[in-house]
């Protein structure tokens, strides 16, 4: 990974901090980009502690102006864009879909979908400047199923990896790699909110008996990202601990 550059979307904390921190452990530059400036800066400061090449850019990723002003930060403040990993997301309310008000419908779509179309847009010109590039689009298990109460996850999800396919049939032939990311359920804060009876039923939905951890969704996007995967592209990886088997 040394001498590029990498822009990472939601990576104050979770699969996007952990992923941040692995491509600099590799060699990377990378920007860390998050809503919450504050501890996305920590996150930066902290790799910049350990040694790593890194910048933060506090971005709303809904908001498409602020999309493209992140990908020309990184290509000023490094020359380049090798590598993008969209992965900034939210759960939104757990509702049965009647129930579900059409602005938190719209909330959860933003955020999860359109954001990573805005991704597309703004990294893809940026890398057909190089000649090259790999982007990894992090969708769900609930890219391939539903999960009752998560109508909008779920579409949103659905919708990332129908959007990867796409860009990666429209753009391969011009070396620019499109892949999507099916993480199960990560132990990351956003299942925080989950009290230990509900913990242990989704637990037992994946066969190999225990959560994800950030760590091991951030090696599988890591690999996307090399040379390594240079085969690669139009891709939906799951990583979820048998859940899909089912």
């Amino acid at each position: 990974m040394k001498n590029k550059t990498v822009i990472v979307t939601g990576a104050a904390s979770g699969i996007g901090k952990a992923t941040a921190e692995l491509f600099a452990k590799q060699g990377a530059s990378v920007v860390l980009s998050d809503i919450n400036e504050y501890e996305v800066e920590a996150v930066t400061k902290n790799i910049r502690y350990l040694g790593g090449n890194a910048s933060s850019f506090k971005a709303d990723v809904s908001q498409p102006e602020e999309m493209k002003e992140l990908v020309n930060f990184a290509v000023k403040a490094y020359g380049k864009l090798d590598i993008a990993v969209n992965n900034a997301g939210i759960s939104g309310e757990i509702e049965p879909l009647i129930d579900l008000t059409i602005e938190d419908f719209q909330h959860v779509i933003n955020v999860n979908l359109n954001s990573v179309f805005y991704g597309l847009k703004y990294q893809i010109p940026a890398m057909l400047k190089n000649g090259r590039g790999s982007i990894i689009n992090i969708s769900s298990i609930l890219g391939a199923v539903g999960f009752a109460g998560s109508s909008a996850y779920a579409a949103a999800k659905h919708g990332v990896v129908g959007l990867s396919q796409n860009a990666a049939l429209e753009y391969s032939a011009l070396n620019i790699r499109v892949n999507a990311v099916g993480p199960g359920f990560i132990d990351t804060p956003m299942l925080k909110v989950l009290d230990n009876g509900i913990r242990s039923q989704i637990v037992a939905l994946h066969p190999i008996g225990r959560f994800g951890k950030s760590e091991e969704v951030a090696e599988l996007i890591l690999w996307l990202g090399s040379d390594k995967a240079s085969f690669v592209t139009g891709s939906y990886y799951p990583v979820d601990g048998g859940y899909l088997a089912r």
